[in-house]
C-alpha cells in the first residue's frame, strides 16, 4: 500500500506580513535613529547654551544655523553613499561600515571636548547617518519583486522602526543629560544605543539579499584611481577653506544650500541625459522633479522642528505637566514621533487595504505639503501668549498634524524613488530623493534665523502658507505626473 500522505507545504517566514530581512534592516534603522536624534534633541542647546551650563557659548542664530546646516549635510552624504555603493561595494556593505562610523562620532561627542569634539563628532555622524539612509532604503525596495503593492506599506513599517528609535531616544537622551547634568553623558547615550544596533546588523546580515552585496554599476578598475584622487582634492579643499576661514560656521548653512542645488541640478541632468537612461525610465524621473520640489518644501518647515521648534519649547512653551515635574526641552521633539509610532501601522493598513484604489503617491506627496503648511499655520493664534506661556496640549495637536503629513510624505517619498529609479540609478535615485530632505533641512536652519518672538505670527503665516500653494500646485499636476510615470504609482 502506497503512502499517499503529502507534507504541508512549509510556509515562509515574514516579519508583519511583510519578507523577514526587513526585521534587520528595521532594526539597525530603528538604534540608529534613536542615536541620531537623541544627540539631535540636546545638540542646539549646547551649542548655544552658556559654558557655565556646559554648553559652548555660540550665538543662537549661528547655532540654529549649524544645526540646519548639520542636518542638510547628513542627506547631502547620501549622494557619496549612494555612488559607493552603486559604483564600488555594493549597498550592504556601505550600510555595515555607515553604521560603524555613526557610533564612532557619538563617541568622539561624548569624549572629545569644545568645539573639536563638536566638529569631528558631526562630521562622523553626517557621513555614517547619509550611509545608512541611503543604502538602507535601497536594500529594502530589493525585498519586493515588481508590482508587489506591500512595497508602500513595507516602508511605513520601515519608517515605523525610525520612529521608535526616534521617539526613545528623543525622551531618554534629554533626561539623562538633564540629571546628570552633562552634555557628554547624553552624547554617551547615543552611542550605546548605535553600537546595540550595530551588534544585530552585524548578527543578521547574512540574511540579506544576495545582490545588495554587489555594485549594481561597478566602476571600471582603470577609473578608480582618478577617482580617489578626486576624493583626495576634495578633502584637501575643504580643509584649506576650513582653515583659512572661507568655510566658517555663520556662513555654514547658506555655503550647504549651495552645495544641494548644484547637486540636485546635476543628479537630474545626469539621469535625464545618460545613455543607460531609456525613454520610459526618463520619463519618470522628469515626473519626479515635481515631487522633489514638494518634498523640499514639506522638510523646510517639518525640520524646524530641530531649529525654531527647539528654541521655542525652550523660551516660549509651559513645560510643567500638572505642576508635578517639568518636561525637558529636549524631550518635547519625542511628542511628534510617538503620534508616528501610533498612526504609522494605521497608515500601513490603509494602505494595504485599499491596494490598487489607494491615492497615487504624487497626491499623496502633495497633500503631506499642505498639511505641514496647515500645521504651521496653527500655530499663528498662539502669538503673542509670552515667555513659556503656550500650552503644552496646543502644541502636541499642532505636533499631531506634523505627524500625518510625515506619514503622506516621507516613506512614500523613498518608496516612489525607488519605484521610478532608472535601473542603473538605483541607489543614486534615492539619495536624489533625500537631496530634497537636505535642502529642506538646510533651509531650516537658514529660515531659523528669521524668527524671532516679535514677528512669530508672521513667519508662522507665510512660511505654512507658501507650503500650501506648492502643495495644491502639484496636486494639480497630478494627472500629468501618472502620465509620464509610465504606470508607476
Amino acid at each position: 500500500m502506497s503512502d499517499t500522505t503529502t507534507n504541508p507545504q512549509r510556509r515562509e517566514r515574514t516579519f508583519l506580513g511583510h519578507p523577514v530581512q526587513l526585521a534587520t534592516l528595521f532594526g539597525v534603522e530603528m538604534f540608529e535613529r534613536f542615536s541620531f536624534y537623541g544627540m539631535q534633541a540636546i545638540l542646539l542647546y549646547y551649542m548655544y547654551y552658556e559654558v557655565t551650563a556646559g554648553g559652548l557659548g555660540y550665538d543662537q542664530g549661528v547655532a540654529a544655523g549649524v544645526v540646519g546646516a548639520y542636518g542638510g549635510t547628513v542627506y547631502l552624504s547620501t549622494i557619496l553613499a549612494a555612488w559607493l555603493g552603486d559604483r564600488l561595494f555594493g549597498p550592504e556593505h556601505v550600510l555595515f561600515g555607515s553604521a560603524v562610523a555613526v557610533m564612532a562620532g557619538h563617541i568622539a561627542l561624548a569624549l572629545l571636548p569644545g568645539g573639536a569634539g563638536l566638529a569631528c563628532g558631526l562630521v562622523l555622524v553626517a557621513l555614517g547617518s547619509g550611509g545608512i539612509k541611503a543604502n538602507a532604503s535601497t536594500i529594502v525596495a530589493m525585498l519586493y519583486g515588481e508590482g508587489d503593492d506591500r512595497r508602500d506599506a513595507g516602508f511605513s513599517i520601515f519608517y515605523l522602526g525610525v520612529n521608535i528609535g526616534a521617539l526613545l531616544g528623543q525622551i531618554l537622551t534629554p533626561v539623562v543629560q538633564t540629571r546628570a547634568e552633562s552634555f557628554h553623558i547624553g552624547f554617551g547615550l547615543a552611542a550605546l544605543g548605535m553600537a546595540i544596533g550595530l551588534a544585530q546588523y552585524a548578527f543578521f546580515r547574512r540574511s540579506l539579499p544576495a545582490e545588495g552585496k554587489l555594485p549594481p554599476n561597478p566602476l571600471p578598475a582603470s577609473q578608480r584611481t582618478r577617482a580617489g584622487l578626486i576624493g583626495a582634492a576634495v578633502v584637501v579643499v575643504l580643509l584649506v577653506l576650513t582653515v583659512t576661514g572661507v568655510i566658517t560656521a555663520g556662513r555654514l548653512d547658506y555655503i550647504v544650500t549651495g552645495v544641494v542645488a548644484v547637486a540636485t541640478i546635476a543628479y537630474f541632468s545626469v539621469m535625464l541625459t545618460s545613455s543607460r537612461v531609456n525613454r520610459v525610465e526618463r520619463r519618470r524621473v522628469l515626473a519626479f522633479l515635481p515631487m522633489w520640489i514638494a518634498s523640499a518644501v514639506f522638510w523646510a518647515i517639518f525640520q524646524q522642528i530641530f531649529t525654531v521648534l527647539t528654541i521655542y519649547a525652550d523660551e516660549r512653551l509651559n513645560r510643567s505637566v500638572f505642576g508635578l515635574f517639568e518636561i525637558p526641552a529636549g524631550s518635547v521633539q519625542a511628542i511628534e514621533p510617538l503620534f508616528v509610532v501610533l498612526l504609522a501601522g494605521v497608515f500601513a493598513a490603509v494602505w494595504t487595504k485599499l491596494g490598487p484604489r489607494q491615492p497615487a503617491s504624487p497626491a499623496k506627496m502633495a497633500l503631506g505639503t499642505i498639511i505641514i503648511g496647515v500645521g504651521f499655520l496653527l500655530f499663528v493664534p498662539l502669538a503673542g501668549t509670552g515667555a513659556n506661556g503656550t500650552p503644552m496640549l496646543a502644541v502636541a495637536g499642532i505636533l499631531l498634524v506634523f505627524c500625518i503629513g510625515e506619514l503622506f510624505t516621507s516613506p512614500v517619498g523613498q518608496s516612489l524613488s525607488t519605484k521610478l529609479a532608472p535601473a542603473a540609478f538605483r541607489t543614486q535615485m534615492v539619495a536624489l530623493f533625500f537631496l530634497s530632505v537636505s535642502m529642506g533641512s538646510v533651509l531650516a536652519g537658514v529660515l531659523a534665523d528669521f524668527y524671532s518672538e516679535e514677528n512669530e505670527a508672521a513667519y508662522f503665516g507665510i512660511t505654512g502658507a507658501a507650503a500650501i500653494v506648492v502643495g495644491i500646485v502639484v496636486l494639480v499636476l497630478v494627472p500629468k505626473l501618472k502620465v509620464l510615470m509610465e504606470g508607476v504609482r
